[in-house]
């Protein structure tokens, strides 16, 4: 073992340490070390001054208590989170995300996997995360409307529009966003638009950041396809997942003249050979908040399934837009028997190391999720930009602005992985860019 990979090596065990029982946070952290090993070799001043340590710890951890009260007249409470991991390139940028699985482990992978996708956007803008153990499925519009504004009685004290600027995320998209900003608003006593991203279009938000991740993820496959003089048009796609970023990606796709044979959610799994309805899906999906099956009763052509596995489809193309850790080595491993060449991550880390590794043993052109789902942020930077201006952008503006983005996302992880000699391993590539902007930017303001 050589002297980086014991120092390396020594350093993990030390964030194992002092952070157990986060497997997640593990996986991530994990995942940048193995990438910067090369770059420690290259330019050893990185190691200077705890710089990775520094990186690794979050600036700031908030957890409090969200009571509200229930339909039925009950207290309920739940736990809500906040982790400000790293503001040297701007303020603090990431969602919010509500699910029943959130702990504090999960919001810290998420957050430390934020800071590396906001520098590769190129736009400034630290990385944060935050979120509850609060489920919204099943819950009327009344009980969330009062579980966000508790939340945000709380929160709105850590954040702003120059400090913290939070947004969507599972569970939480438009209706959320509206209660959060309603509460903020009356807290603070001003209309400060730019403390929240996605909010609705008649009081500050942005065209296409409903659409932005789904669509960031497609343009950057296709790029990552151009490379090998192919292209989306024409290919066979499996997107997992129906929620916001999988609905936007589907029909980005399809637009892009690529037949998506298969989607997602958490009760089973759509097959579709002859593409999908993105009207009826996208009216499913957000209109009437249905399920998978709600499509398969009133789609042609399509059929619906609740055993076996949504990648054990024959595709070219696989873009996994659910949660993380959803796509391990055994569904990997059928992707490539099946066809599959091109796997571009839609959602936070949803491909175990197992998964990466048979990706990258066959060469498979595997976009992370760093890279890849970054087009949310950077339309929720672009929105701030908006905000701060008092202007509004058309939508083919906006949209040309992100397919920009995610292109030179992409040239970016290209051009760094091919000067650390790993060509076409767009993970290292998007790590060491990723990290070494804000590297730099912690390096020349000192200790703090």
């Amino acid at each position: 073992m050589s002297a980086i990979d014991q120092e390396v090596a020594s350093f993990y065990d030390r964030v194992l340490e002092r952070n157990a029982g986060e497997p997640e946070f593990h996986q991530a952290v994990a995942e940048v070390l193995d990438s910067l090993k090369i770059v420690l070799e290259k330019d050893p001043h990185y190691a200077d001054y705890g710089l990775i340590e520094r990186l690794c710890e979050p600036e700031r951890q908030i957890i409090f208590r969200v009571p509200w009260i229930d339909d039925d007249n009950n207290v309920r409470v739940n736990r809500g989170f906040r982790v400000q991991f790293n503001s040297a390139l701007g303020p603090y940028k990431g969602g919010l995300r509500f699910h029943p699985s959130v702990n504090l482990g999960i919001i810290k992978f998420l957050g430390f996997e934020q800071i590396f996708k906001n520098s590769l956007t190129g736009l400034p803008i630290g990385g944060g995360k935050g979120g509850s153990d609060f489920d919204p499925k099943g819950k009327s519009d009344a009980e969330i409307m009062r579980f966000c504004q508790s939340f945000m009685t709380e929160l709105w004290r850590h954040i702003g529009e120059y400090r913290d600027v939070p947004a969507g995320d599972i569970g939480v998209g438009g209706r959320e966003i509206g209660f959060l900003f309603g509460q903020y608003r009356r807290l603070v006593d001003q209309h400060e638009s730019g403390v929240l991203t996605g909010k609705g279009l008649t009081w500050g938000g942005s065209l296409v950041r409903k659409e932005a991740t789904g669509y960031g993820a497609v343009y950057f496959t296709d790029e990552m396809m151009r490379t090998n003089g192919e292209s989306i048009d024409g290919a066979r796609v499996i997107v997992s997942g129906s929620g916001n970023v999988a609905t936007y990606a589907i029909k980005k796709a399809q637009a892009l003249g690529a037949t998506v044979v298969g989607f997602s959610d958490s009760s089973g799994w759509v097959e579709t050979p002859n593409g999908v309805d993105t009207e009826l899906l996208i009216d499913i999906k957000e209109n009437r908040r249905g399920r998978v099956s709600d499509y398969v009763a009133e789609a042609t052509g399509a059929t619906y399934h609740t055993d076996g596995s949504i990648w054990d489809l024959e595709a070219d193309v696989a873009l996994p837009c659910a949660t993380q850790n959803e796509l391990n080595g055994e569904h990997a491993q059928r992707l490539v028997d099946n066809g599959v060449k091109y796997v571009a991550e839609g959602a936070n880390m949803p491909s175990t190391h197992e998964a990466t590794e048979v990706f990258r043993a066959n060469k498979v052109s595997f976009g992370p999720g760093k890279a890849a789902n970054a087009g949310g942020v950077a339309t929720s930077a672009l929105e701030m930009q908006q905000n701060a201006s008092r202007d509004s952008w058309s939508f083919e503006y906006t949209d040309d602005r992100l397919q920009r983005i995610m292109s030179n996302i992409f040239k970016t992880a290209a051009r760094t992985a091919e000067q650390y000699d790993r060509a076409g391993d767009y993970v290292v590539g998007a790590n060491i860019a990723g990290f070494k902007k804000v590297a730099d930017a912690m390096l020349a303001q000192g200790v703090i």
